[in-house]
């Protein structure tokens, strides 16, 4: 003691002992912090990543739009390297193909690829649903909407909108945007998918 201050704790081998405060958080205080937990990033214990559920943002990540539309274009670039495709084939099995996959990915493929603590809440909801953490018409939803159908509108025109190709393209295209309605948020539709 020096001074009336009281020394720390001292350990005979590191020195003094650090001590740690911890204080009770009421209800109101809880409720405060689940408010503003969306608002900043979280320290996960045990968990690689920041995110509650990773997969609400990976569509908002740096690059990944970029990433998106190159991947579709390689896929076509390679479709266009097989010499017996026709140009308004290619087209075609580009768009079916990119739809076919993002179908996939984002409406049938449920749960997440990451350790949640989220209670299993996000292991029933496909991609689509867990974006943005449900929010529709964020701007990565609006750039996952829009991006089919301008893939559409190009496959019509170098399709010379031929009665076949338009077919398989527009019924490619609707299965895709059905789901993103708000209206089918959450609908498992006969209830298939549903488990």
């Amino acid at each position: 003691m020096l001074c009336g201050v009281p020394s720390p704790p001292m350990n005979s081998r590191h020195g003094p002992i650090s001590l740690r405060v911890v204080e009770f958080t009421g209800p109101r205080e809880e409720a405060a912090d689940e408010a503003n937990e969306k608002k900043r990033p979280w320290m996960n214990v045990g968990v690689a990543h920041s995110e509650v559920n990773p997969n609400t943002r990976v569509m908002n990540s740096r690059g990944i739009w970029l990433t998106y539309l190159l991947l579709t274009v390689v896929l076509h670039v390679v479709l266009l390297s097989i010499p017996f495709f026709t140009v308004p084939l290619v087209w075609t099995l580009t768009n079916v193909i990119h739809n076919l996959v993002m179908y996939l990915f984002l409406h049938t493929v449920k749960g997440t690829p990451f350790e949640t603590p989220d209670q299993g809440k996000a292991r029933l909801l496909t991609h689509w649903e867990q974006m943005d953490y449900g929010v529709q018409f964020t701007s990565s939803r609006k750039f996952l909407t829009i991006s089919p159908i301008v893939l559409y509108i190009l496959a019509s025109f170098y399709t010379k909108y031929d009665a076949t190709h338009f077919l398989i393209n527009t019924s490619s295209l609707l299965s895709v945007l059905l789901p993103k309605l708000p209206q089918f948020h959450g609908v498992r539709i006969f209830g298939i998918n549903k488990y």
